[in-house]
């Protein structure tokens, strides 16, 4: 594969996955509307003859097969990924991830795409009955954001079975690095650092959660991995670190690093949010010979450096 197409390729994990793809010598086509990425993210790319970057919505067919044209792999991150939006206006983020990512497939199997990486998210699980969360876990969203991407994953599984078209999907759990800070949706790491740098204590939504925090370079990992795999067709893999920490050891890690004397302050709990979540990475190690390699404290250190 030479050319690949990027959908949210100015927003976080795009980004990143996008410098890992023009340092390995591929042509890349961004597609993104800034809604969410920002320009700042991709900017040392402009200059160059084997990037290309089209602001335009995912829902524009027209614009979704200009920049398939000649593409051999697509990456589709573009997404509203705000579990908060999702409760106010469902009916946008179900336009945007379902409608959005059916377009996308039709439009890549009209052009011969021979791979098609989607990003899902471990937000279709809802709330575990056992951790750590496999594959085969039941599937039971908490909030329409979650819907939204498991009704995407289930179009991305009809169109390899009916067409085809070789999908593989990657439900990424709680992603986090450089530049999250400059999405709206920045996750609670992002928001504690910001706080942190202004000497105040961090927010805790509930109190008792936990997560599964995967760095972005490892995510980044996992997608050029099932771009290359011919194992993974058809299937869907975790990708996480396999490690669960408490949302109050995140903020003690942090506090720690700052070398503040604050507590953090517990807050109600958000709806839509679980209280426990690790990911099961087994099929991520077998299949795609996927190996995290940040630990989060490494990770802690290089978002604030960044």
């Amino acid at each position: 594969m030479s050319k690949v197409l990027v959908t949210g390729g100015a927003g976080f994990i795009g980004s990143h996955l996008v410098d890992r793809l023009v340092q390995e010598g591929f042509e890349v086509v961004v597609l993104d509307n800034l809604s969410s990425g920002s320009p700042e993210n991709i900017k040392i790319h402009v200059e160059n003859p084997k990037f290309q970057f089209i602001r335009g919505d995912v829902r524009v067919r027209g614009l979704v097969r200009r920049a398939l044209r000649g593409v051999d792999c697509v990456f589709h991150l573009a997404a509203v990924a705000s579990v908060d939006l999702s409760i106010r206006r469902p009916d946008i983020v179900n336009d945007v991830n379902v409608t959005g990512t059916l377009g996308l497939l039709e439009e890549s199997r009209r052009a011969d795409v021979e791979k098609f990486v989607f990003t899902s998210s471990c937000a279709v699980y809802g709330e575990p009955i056992k951790l750590p969360v496999d594959e085969e876990h039941p599937t039971r969203p908490l909030s329409p954001y979650g819907a939204s991407k498991l009704a995407a994953e289930h179009y991305c599984s009809v169109y390899h079975r009916v067409y085809g078209l070789d999908t593989v999907i990657l439900r990424l759990f709680n992603v986090y690095g450089p530049r999250q800070e400059r999405s709206p949706y920045g996750g609670v790491i992002s928001r504690f650092i910001e706080r942190l740098r202004r000497g105040l204590a961090p927010v805790i939504f509930g109190g008792t959660q936990t997560r599964d925090f995967v760095y972005v370079g490892d995510a980044v990992e996992a997608l050029m991995l099932a771009m290359r795999s011919k194992d993974c067709i058809g299937m869907t893999i975790n990708v996480g670190s396999g490690v669960e920490v408490s949302i109050r050891e995140l903020a003690d890690k942090l506090i720690k690093i700052f070398g503040l004397r604050v507590r953090p302050i517990l807050s109600r709990p958000r709806p839509g949010d679980v209280s426990r979540m690790c990911a099961d990475i087994r099929r991520a190690k077998e299949v795609l010979r996927f190996e995290p390699k940040t630990s989060l404290e490494d990770g802690l250190k290089a978002c604030i450096k960044a």
